[in-house]
């Protein structure tokens, strides 16, 4: 467990202060080595301009000796300044016979480079109450033999220079440093702002109201884009809630009515044992326990598919004979004719639910239609296909994609003789679409409806079973 201070514990700083503290890092580090870099380039720019005042007095000097010895040379140039430090004129015995000092004393450097020679520049020197001169050192022929010409400039000027610009940085840097991490706390602290009312909202924001939304920044930067994926995002969970609603609505309303049936009839039998006969039976409590145990398990398929999806159980199925099973069935429960046209086709899916998938279109079709119903199989190309005809109503075209949504039933089938629970196309829709499939609802030859249902057929699938 950590125990330590919060203001010990980076981890545990907030966001505006760790980017303050970073920005101001890397500030002050960008500052030195910034600074490091500008030391070295005006040292060295410094001691070049040094180097060339020299080299300028030493090459005056030498042309002078050419005409004069060195005793008549200019004064002028033996002047010095904040720059020249030393002037000295060297014979060939190593005696200093001119200086800018009236002490000639002894040579700065034992340098003596050939006449003629480029000079010898950037020695270093420290003769001069040890303040560092930086010589230039020229051979030169002259009236009366050969002399060594010795300018010396100080670097006193250099190294103040240097400590000048090195000061101000050392003053400002901090400075800076410390006015960049001022900056990033508050521009990160106002850009949290808008995320805090974000986070402000979305904690008020409760189950019993999900209608309201989280403010949206005027800016069009990532702290807006959250704020538009965080609405999105509670729409997504409003309209999710409200279909949850609608469904356990819908199913309670379901499930309410054959309870009520059974309840009452064993109301009666209870009051009445002698009611309690095999018409009661079968023709009262076994199709109510038989409707609501269906109505069960379509729930506890489409919840199934909701949270894990539809499992499959996937093999080869020959979908003719699905059709052609389903088909027989419902000849023997109705008096609508069922006419079927089928094609072998074989696919990769689930037979148990294309079984169910194909019954629920069936029924459907049966439930509605006046006089026939038509069912084809055939297959093109890559895709086989089911189509399943009647010659009832028909289905407005506004309302084709919403009788595949669950407890749905139009208007003109409300009662549940013939409107059934409105979850057998929602069943339809998940067993085709867990299968790669689609289907949709057209309009039929005699103006019925028309149901369509493309699966695909893998490669290695024979169109005709062996």
């Amino acid at each position: 467990m950590n125990n330590a201070p919060v203001w010990l514990t980076p981890s545990r700083w907030g966001l505006a202060l760790r980017s303050a503290l970073s920005a101001g890092a890397v500030v002050a580090v960008a500052l030195v080595l910034g600074a490091a870099a500008l030391l070295f380039v005006l040292d060295r720019t410094l001691l070049s301009a040094l180097d060339d005042a020299a080299t300028g007095r030493a090459a005056d000097l030498t042309v002078g000796l050419r005409t004069d010895p060195p005793a008549d040379l200019d004064s002028e140039l033996f002047d010095t300044d904040q720059r020249i430090a030393l002037v000295q004129v060297v014979d060939t015995v190593g005696a200093v016979v001119r200086s800018s000092q009236d002490d000639l004393g002894l040579p700065v450097t034992g340098v003596h480079p050939p006449v003629g020679g480029a000079p010898v520049r950037g020695l270093v020197s420290h003769e001069t109450g040890g303040a560092d001169l930086r010589t230039t050192v020229q051979g030169a022929h002259g009236v009366g033999g050969d002399y060594t010409v010795i300018v010396a400039a100080s670097e006193e000027s250099v190294e103040a220079t240097l400590a000048t610009v090195g000061g101000l940085v050392a003053a400002g840097a901090p400075v800076i440093a410390l006015v960049a991490a001022g900056v990033t706390y508050k521009l990160v602290r106002r850009s949290l702002g808008s995320v805090e009312r974000i986070r402000t909202q979305v904690a008020a924001i409760s189950t019993t109201d999900l209608g309201e939304r989280v403010p949206v920044p005027r800016p069009r930067d990532e702290i807006a884009a959250l704020a538009r994926t965080m609405n999105d995002m509670l729409g997504r969970i409003q309209a999710g809630h409200a279909a949850q609603r609608r469904f356990i609505a819908d199913a309670s309303h379901e499930l309410r009515s054959p309870l009520a049936t059974l309840t009452t009839a064993l109301d009666v039998a209870d009051a009445r044992p002698e009611v309690l006969n095999r018409d009661l039976v079968r023709g009262t409590l076994r199709p109510e326990t038989t409707r609501m145990q269906l109505l069960v398990d379509d729930l506890v398929l489409l919840a199934r598919a909701d949270e894990l999806g539809l499992p499959l159980r996937v093999a080869d199925v020959d979908l003719d004979d699905i059709v052609d099973t389903e088909v027989r069935r419902s000849r023997a429960d109705t008096t609508v004719t069922v006419t079927a046209a089928l094609t072998p086709v074989r696919i990769r899916g689930d037979a148990a639910q294309l079984s169910r998938a194909v019954r629920n279109l069936v029924d459907n079709a049966v439930r509605f239609a006046a006089t026939t119903v038509s069912i084809e199989v055939s297959r093109s190309g890559h895709q086989a296909r089911v189509t399943v005809d009647d010659d009832g109503p028909g289905i407005p075209e506004s309302d084709r994609a919403r009788v595949f949504e669950r407890f749905v039933r139009l208007d003109s089938a409300r009662s549940r003789a013939h409107g059934g629970s409105g979850l057998g196309l929602a069943i339809v829709a998940e067993i085709v679409s867990a299968h790669r499939g689609s289907v949709r609802i057209d309009t039929a030859e005699h103006g019925g409806t028309r149901v369509v249902v493309t699966l695909p057929v893998e490669e290695g699938c024979p169109e005709s079973r062996s």
